[in-house]
């Protein structure tokens, strides 16, 4: 697979998503280490389903990108705005660490500064917002580290596992974006 360095950082890439890392995708989209972070784990995806939302979301308005390692040019998982609303000038942050062997290295909060410091300067949005469930210790440190803070939660929203669980509100505004995280931007 052809990988292209749209925003470098420090030890990984964003390249543009597509269709034919569908194998890899479908393998991390049936892994409850991956979807139960991702209130995702009730659905079965199928090699074809898989194959068919990349497809049809390879064009759209979303912004959304593989993380790659400037290493090895290895494939280690996703990072997307989504929802955006050009007139508001909001969007939405989905990310995941698909790879298992590539967690808790810090590539996660690289690639969401990669893709706020696009967000914010590129494409001039005002507000990114995301969701996560109570019990991803993890992703809260992260997206903190990053500047996103709390605004609300949802009670006992979330079945997961035979349990409820709340879901975590948070988001970040331009302002209090600090930090030039894309290395290959004109400056």
């Amino acid at each position: 697979m052809k990988y292209f360095k749209k925003l470098i950082g420090e030890n990984i890439y964003l390249s543009p998503r597509n269709s034919e890392d569908v194998e890899i995708f479908t393998e991390w989209l049936n892994d409850f280490e991956t979807t139960d972070y991702l209130d995702r784990s009730g659905t079965v995806m199928t090699l074809e389903a898989e194959r068919k939302y990349l497809e049809e979301n390879s064009g759209n308005e979303d912004i959304a990108f593989v993380i790659v390692t400037l290493e090895d040019d290895k494939m280690i998982g996703t990072v997307c705005l989504e929802e955006i609303n050009a007139i508001n000038r909001t969007a939405t942050l989905g990310i995941f660490i698909g790879d298992k062997e590539y967690r808790n290295k810090g590539l996660g909060t690289e690639a969401i500064q990669l893709i706020l410091d696009y967000g914010f300067n590129y494409l001039n949005l005002q507000n990114i917002r995301l969701n996560l469930m109570e019990f991803n210790e993890r992703a809260l440190k992260c997206y903190q580290k990053c500047g996103f803070k709390e605004y609300g939660r949802r009670r006992k929203c979330k079945f997961i596992n035979g349990k409820f669980y709340d879901s975590i509100h948070m988001d970040i505004l331009a302002q209090e974006f600090t930090g030039t995280y894309i290395k290959n931007k004109n400056r």
